[in-house]
């Protein structure tokens, strides 16, 4: 199983780093997941029989590595949800290029498109 590298953790959320590659949930490739990895680990530190509740608030793409959150009870889910959709989360992202970049000021803009790669 892949090591799981918990930031923080209470009674209602657990703060993981998603390594790029691993998919947050499971898809067609049935590759181990992040959501399996983490009921896994919960089910094992709280010897929990039967399903483990976790809820996914939010997504990285397979490819992207960084830190997500997730709920570990419903109610946490529904405010984590809510507090996501009133925009009272702030992301930033990290970008590593192979060239050098025009920078002007403390900012920078890389606008590109994504497109699906099957």
């Amino acid at each position: 199983m892949q090591d799981l590298k918990i930031l923080y953790e209470d009674n209602h959320i657990i703060v993981v780093v998603k390594p790029a590659g691993i998919p947050v949930q499971q898809d067609k490739t049935s590759d181990l997941d992040m959501l399996t990895i983490i009921k896994l680990y919960l089910k094992k530190k709280y010897n929990k029989p039967g399903n483990v509740y976790l809820g996914l608030v939010h997504r990285l793409d397979r490819m992207v590595g960084g830190v997500m959150v997730f709920a570990k009870t419903s109610k946490a889910a529904s405010r984590l949800s809510e507090y996501i959709r009133q925009k009272n989360v702030k992301k930033r992202y990290l970008a590593i290029v192979n060239d050098k970049m025009d920078i002007t000021g403390n900012k920078v803009e890389l606008k590109n498109y994504l497109i699906k790669n099957e």
